[in-house]
C-alpha cells in the first residue's frame, strides 16, 4: 500500500482533555496542527468528568467560559466522607478565588465536543477522527513524524514535533522507550451508575466501612459509584456473582437496598485498573509527552482531568514562542518538564499516601474504622477545609494562559 504524507508543525496523538486543549492553543496561535484520534467520536462511559475551578479559571482567561456553561453541568461546593457511618466534610472549594469556586461534572464527551468547536474557529486546527497513531518516524537521532493508520490505510504525518497525549497505554511513550517509574497502586476500581433520590446527600462523598469503598458523585439523576477492590482482584469478585457484588455495596451503604438491583448486568460494570507512574524524562529530540502518557494518576480526588489540562497550558506558553521564532530545542521541551515535573510529583506523593495509609488498611480490614486524626480536624475546624479543596481544585503551581502576538 502506498503511504501519502501529511504535513504539520505539530501532531499530537491522542484527543483526550490534553490533547484537545492544546491542539486548540497551539491552532488559536497560528500553529498547524493535526490532532488524531483514535475512535469515531469522543463517547466512551466512565472517563474521567470532573471540571476542576483551575480548569473553569482557564476557561475564563479564554473567554469560553459562559459557553461552556451554557451546557448541562452539575455543580459541587462540597466533597465528603462517611467513615464507619460518621459523616464528616473534607473540602469546601466554596472559599476559592475563582470565578467558578465548585466541581464542575459534565461527561467528558461533552466537554472534548464544547473544546472541539470553539478550536474549529482556526483553520490551523485539524483533527483527524478514525485515526491511530501506530507508530513513530525517527530519522537522525529525531523524531520527525508519525505512521498513522486510518480505515485500514496508513500514511505518514511529518511534523517539527510528536506530542504524546495519548493516555496511560501510550502508543508515543511505548515507542520512544521512555523510561517509566511506577509508585505502584494497591486496589483497581469498578465503575457503575445507580439512580438517585432527593432524599440522598446532595455532595459528594465516599464511604468506609468494614474492608469497603464506596465513591459516590453526585450527577442530579444518578450516582456515579466507584467500587474500590483489591488490586487485581476482579476476576474473583465477578466469578462471586452479582448478587454478592450487591450485597457488598449494601454493606458499605444500606440505604441503597432499593436501587442495587438496577445492576443487572457485568456489562454495567466498568473496570478501571489503577496505575500510579511517571516518566523520568517526558522528551527527547522532536517529541514530548503530556498527561497521563507522562504520569498516570490515581482516580483519587479526579485530578488527571486538571493536571493534563494544566500540562496542556504550560506546554502551549512555552511551545508557541519557540515555534514562531523557529526555535524548538530539547531545550524548550525541557522547560516544560520542568515547569510540570513539581505539581505531578507533590500530586502523586499525596495520592500514594493516601493509597498506602487508608485505602491499602482498609482494604485488609473487615471492621468498623475509627476516623483518622487529620480527617478529625477538618470535621473541627471548617477553615482547615479549604487546605484539601486549594490542593484538589486548583492544585500546585496552576498554569494561566498567556497571551501573544
Amino acid at each position: 500500500m502506498d503511504i501519502k504524507s501529511v504535513t504539520t508543525r505539530c501532531c499530537i496523538v491522542g484527543g483526550g482533555p490534553a490533547g484537545i486543549m492544546l491542539g486548540f492553543l497551539l491552532a488559536r496561535s497560528g500553529i498547524p496542527v493535526t490532532v488524531l484520534e483514535q475512535w469515531p467520536d469522543f463517547f466512551r462511559d466512565f472517563r474521567g468528568d470532573t471540571i476542576h475551578p483551575a480548569t473553569l479559571e482557564l476557561l475564563y482567561e479564554l473567554n469560553i467560559l459562559d459557553a461552556f456553561l451554557r451546557l448541562p453541568v452539575d455543580k459541587t461546593y462540597q466533597i465528603g466522607a462517611e467513615i464507619g457511618g460518621k459523616k464528616i466534610t473534607i473540602a469546601d472549594f466554596s472559599h476559592l478565588k475563582v470565578h467558578c469556586p465548585y466541581l464542575a461534572f459534565i461527561p467528558q464527551w461533552d466537554f472534548l465536543n464544547f473544546m472541539v468547536e470553539q478550536a474549529k474557529q482556526y483553520p490551523e486546527f485539524n483533527l483527524l477522527l478514525q485515526t491511530e497513531g501506530v507508530d513513530l518516524i525517527k530519522e537522525n537521532n529525531r523524531y520527525v513524524g508519525v505512521i498513522a493508520k486510518s480505515q485500514g490505510e496508513q500514511f505518514e504525518i511529518r511534523a517539527e514535533l510528536v506530542i504524546g497525549a495519548d493516555g496511560r497505554h501510550s502508543m508515543v511513550r511505548e515507542k520512544s522507550h521512555l523510561t517509566v517509574e511506577a509508585l505502584g497502586a494497591p486496589m483497581d476500581v469498578l465503575w457503575f451508575r445507580l439512580s438517585r433520590k432527593d432524599s440522598d446527600e446532595t455532595f459528594s462523598l465516599g464511604k468506609i466501612d468494614l474492608g469497603r469503598i464506596l465513591i459516590m458523585i453526585n450527577r442530579g439523576n444518578y450516582w456515579q459509584c466507584g467500587f474500590l477492590i483489591r488490586k487485581g482482584t476482579f476476576d474473583s469478585v465477578q466469578s462471586g456473582g452479582l448478587e454478592a457484588f450487591q450485597q457488598s455495596l449494601l454493606k458499605v451503604s444500606p440505604n441503597l437496598k432499593d436501587r442495587v438491583e438496577e445492576l443487572k448486568s457485568w456489562d454495567q460494570i466498568k473496570l478501571l485498573t489503577v496505575t500510579v507512574d511517571h516518566l523520568t524524562k517526558w522528551y527527547e529530540a522532536g517529541l514530548l509527552c503530556i498527561g497521563d502518557s507522562a504520569h498516570a494518576m490515581s482516580p483519587i480526588g479526579g485530578v488527571g482531568i486538571n493536571l493534563a489540562i494544566q500540562d496542556a497550558v504550560a506546554a502551549a506558553n512555552i511551545l508557541i514562542p519557540a515555534f514562531q521564532k523557529n526555535n524548538l530545542t530539547e531545550d524548550t521541551l525541557r522547560a516544560i518538564q520542568d515547569r510540570r515535573a513539581f505539581p505531578t510529583r507533590w500530586t502523586q506523593r499525596i495520592q500514594v499516601f493516601l493509597q498506602n495509609r487508608i485505602i491499602d488498611r482498609v482494604l485488609d480490614k473487615s471492621v468498623h474504622p475509627g476516623i483518622p486524626l487529620p480527617f478529625k480536624l477538618l470535621n473541627k475546624v471548617p477553615f482547615l477545609r479549604r487546605i484539601p479543596a486549594y490542593i484538589i481544585g486548583i492544585g500546585f503551581r496552576p498554569e494561566h494562559i498567556k497571551r501573544f502576538d
